[in-house]
């Protein structure tokens, strides 16, 4: 009897140092005054609380505006993963009952099992549980265990307790990120930047180091992830540089076949190669007085690497079959997504051509480091659409925001501008006033409940959700709006863009 009592006193104590731990971290992200930091601090005390081993934590907004997510645990090549493996029955379950939800083992879980996700990932232990109430405002997903288990009573009750106590942090956070002022206002009162969209701390960082280069004479090289916007930077850094008035050019050395290479970038005497039958002035003579750009300079073969070298040291160059130098009056910027470090230490790029181009290294940061300016970038790139295509005037509606907002781009802001453009132009075409997610990303049949099916992403789950709920109780309420907005605690307008961004209307039978 004496075992007993100790071993539940035991487990009680246990119990009470996890809550105690739990109050501990919520009372030190109550201090944080940014969101995506705190963001990423409260889903990294979850998972050392419950023990798990990869998370998922997104927050809705509880304005008309997007809402924020992070995860933890996993890479970035996984992130696409984790978030259609947490999309289908189990947030919509969390999310619709306002309680949380708890497996040992989805793969046996008669809830999910016939999930197609589930089956092909062969997801296990689950911990699922909403963030705030009536309605939540955020979800928290918790997947795997770093510890041996399945998620314990203990986990579930602090992830209830994670729940509730996160709510008002969030709403104090979201109020602040509203009321910041913009952090790149005073940095482009000195520069021209007006095309360069965002008004993150990471722009700011970055139009300072635009600021402190483009005014000096020097090479710059400019890098960063495929489509974070490396010729656009370079062009911008032309526009503030004391050469503005001068010839910008520029090159993307991936185009160019090799053997035509050096008499693209010094020209050709006639006669210097096959195809040379006349005088050919090279990109660096256009752009004489001027600035050179040369984008994807790893790809320039190594005899072109140094006699770039010789035009960055001397000033001065040869054209392909010429006795005589010519002056070379040229500023240089290149640009690469290449490690351009790991590519001298495997002899594919020249070192001294490398250092006399790091002058100024300028980084840009991907789309994942800048996510509060995903909004702003969609609304510039669909005026962008509108005006290359003469199209008449249509806006991105908040569900399509927040498609957006909740999407990842490996091309970073490439693809972002590709897929709103897509998305603008297939709505001038329905001539309707607003772009959807379905404009943007395809549209869903949500009656289809097929496991072979592509299993659905995190936010194309819960706009599934939303569609059938908003479905449900319009027809529950005879299509009454005033009383289908009372009974969800929505406004009427809200309901009224449901319906349209959802394509919802009367059953005909």
């Amino acid at each position: 009897m004496m075992g007993t009592m100790d071993s539940s006193a035991s487990e009680e104590a246990h119990r009470l140092q996890l809550e105690r731990n739990l109050y501990r971290g919520l009372l030190g992200l109550d201090s944080r005054t940014s969101l995506e930091p705190f963001l990423n601090e409260a889903l990294t005390l979850m998972l050392g609380v419950a023990g798990a081993s990869q998370g998922y934590l997104e927050i809705f907004s509880e304005s008309d505006e997007p809402g924020w997510w992070t995860a933890a645990g996993i890479s970035d090549d996984e992130l696409d993963v984790i978030r259609s493996m947490v999309s289908r029955g189990i947030i919509a379950e969390a999310i619709a009952s306002e309680t949380a939800v708890v497996t040992p083992s989805a793969l046996l879980d008669p809830r999910f099992r016939d999930l197609g996700s589930v089956r092909r990932s062969r997801i296990e232990a689950v911990l699922c549980a909403p963030i705030g109430s009536a309605p939540p405002v955020g979800v928290l997903y918790l997947q795997g265990r770093t510890r041996a288990g399945t998620f314990s009573e203990e986990d579930l009750t602090c992830a209830q307790i994670f729940g509730r106590q996160l709510a008002p942090i969030v709403h104090r956070l979201f109020q602040r990120t509203r009321d910041e002022p913009d952090a790149t206002e005073s940095i482009r009162s000195k520069i021209d930047a007006t095309d360069i969209v965002g008004r993150s701390a990471a722009v700011e960082r970055l139009l300072r180091e635009v600021a402190l280069v483009a005014p000096l004479d020097v090479s710059v090289l400019l890098t960063g992830e495929t489509g974070t916007g490396k010729s656009h930077l370079a062009r911008v850094i032309h526009a503030n540089g004391a050469r503005r008035l001068g010839p910008l050019v520029e090159l993307n050395c991936a185009t160019i076949p090799e053997p035509l290479m050096e008499s693209e970038l010094f020209g050709a005497m006639p006669g210097a190669h096959s195809t040379a039958s006349h005088r050919m002035d090279g990109r660096l003579a256009a752009a004489e007085g001027g600035t050179l750009v040369l984008d994807e300079i790893t790809e320039l073969s190594v005899s072109a690497q140094a006699k770039l070298l010789q035009v960055l040291q001397t000033k001065e160059y040869f054209p392909l079959g010429s006795p005589r130098p010519r002056s070379a009056n040229v500023r240089l910027i290149a640009a690469t997504n290449v490690d351009l470090r790991a590519a001298v230490e495997e002899k594919r790029f020249r070192q001294d051509l490398y250092y006399r181009l790091a002058v100024v290294p300028i980084r840009l940061p991907s789309l994942a480091e800048r996510r509060e300016d995903i909004e702003p970038l969609a609304r510039h790139f669909c005026a962008l659409a509108r005006q290359r295509h003469g199209l008449r005037h249509v806006e991105l509606s908040l569900g399509a925001l927040r498609a957006l907002r909740g999407a990842t781009y490996r091309g970073n802001l490439r693809e972002l501008g590709h897929i709103v453009e897509a998305g603008t132009i297939r709505a001038a075409a329905q001539d309707v006033p607003q772009v959807e997610a379905a404009h943007l990303f395809g549209k869903q049949d949500l009656s289809t409940a097929s496991s072979e099916r592509l299993p659905l992403t995190f936010q194309e789950e819960t706009r599934r959700f939303q569609s059938e709920l908003l479905q449900s109780t319009l027809e529950a309420t005879g299509y009454n709006i005033a009383a289908t907005a009372r009974r969800l605690d929505l406004t009427r307008s809200h309901v009224y863009n449901l319906i349209r961004a959802f394509g919802l209307g009367r059953n005909r039978s």
